[in-house]
């Protein structure tokens, strides 16, 4: 199955990014854990997005293994938008004004 086009919103980039500083001021070896794991599942929901389960608002979710955050996604107009790189617990739904 070829990838599709996935464009990421600035402030799932931010978030990504706050994360990886929070591992990082732990642990090196956790925060690059966490981008490489955010990398995978940025490229497995390229090559086949509907298999990731629906989520709230015409999204979908895609959970990581490893740690407490999901990536947020949905399709439009052909591409993948990644709306946010969600922490598990804390405010959910807060993305969804990222959606308009």
């Amino acid at each position: 199955m070829s990838s599709r086009r996935v464009d990421i919103h600035p402030e799932a980039v931010a978030e990504a990014r706050a994360a990886a500083q929070w591992y990082r001021e732990r642990s090196a070896p956790a925060a690059n854990a966490f981008l490489a794991e955010v990398d995978r599942s940025v490229e497995k929901i390229a090559e086949d997005p509907e298999i990731w389960p629906r989520y709230v608002a015409g999204t979908r979710r895609f959970l990581l293994q490893r740690f407490p955050f999901s990536v947020v996604y949905r399709q439009v107009s052909g591409k993948i938008e990644i709306v946010a790189i969600a922490h598990g617990r804390r405010r959910p739904g807060y993305w969804k004004d990222r959606l308009a």
